[in-house]
């Protein structure tokens, strides 16, 4: 975007060029609304993803891909609207299914493990897997229960095959020396609470609602 210093150079030195000439207020109001023009423009190409689209506009991006968004916030509806995408593309194995819940969470392929339970030595199951590592703290951060994210992960696998665990850990580890306390990003918070292990444990309100999917 070009400046309203710019557009006063380009006219010629018989003018006044002061910002408080005659000439000068004229032209920044013309800035003005050209800034408002372009702002706007900028919001417009920012909101076509869906990382940075909000409210009705994010409602839209649903419409072209069949997703209604419920009773969602908008950070569970983007979770939503890129799982949808990805599962729509899904052939259903298990690398698939990860690289699914690795969009739609934004996370790394790695923070995300499943493990089929056809050879599970305590209780083997044909049909069912189960998730033993999933990133907690993005769970959190869009605010999406266990059970909605259950619900995202079983519209995912290959139908008649059940998602019979989902184990939520964390970072959180004790000391690995007697009557010596550790501090650092898997143990105890120092005193400002800027670093850290994390529990594994997701909150559940009481008013949960289902996703629309």
């Amino acid at each position: 975007m070009f400046s309203l210093k710019d557009m006063m150079r380009r006219f010629a030195d018989a003018y006044n060029k002061d910002p408080q000439s005659n000439l000068g207020k004229l032209i920044g109001i013309l800035y003005g609304q050209l800034r408002q023009v372009n702002d706007t423009l900028e919001r417009v190409r920012d909101w076509r993803s869906i990382d940075e689209a909000q409210g009705t506009t994010l409602d839209r991006i649903g419409e072209n891909i069949v997703q209604t968004r419920g009773a969602s916030t908008d950070e569970v509806y983007r979770v939503l609207l890129k799982s949808k995408i990805a599962r729509n593309l899904s052939k259903t194995d298990v690398n698939t299914i990860i690289q699914v819940l690795s969009l739609a969470l934004d996370c790394p392929y790695s923070d995300i493990r499943i493990v089929p339970k056809f050879n599970d030595p305590a209780e083997p199951e044909p049909a069912a897997i189960s998730l033993i590592k999933v990133p907690t703290k993005r769970l959190n951060e869009v605010g999406m229960s266990p059970l909605q994210f259950g619900q995202i992960i079983q519209k995912t696998v290959a139908a008649g095959v059940r998602v019979a665990q989902i184990e939520l850990t964390g970072t959180f580890q004790f000391s690995s020396q007697y009557d010596q306390l550790e501090t650092g990003p898997t143990g105890f918070a120092d005193e400002e609470m800027t670093t850290g292990g994390t529990l594994g444990e997701v909150y559940v309100p009481g008013d949960d609602y289902p996703l629309p999917i």
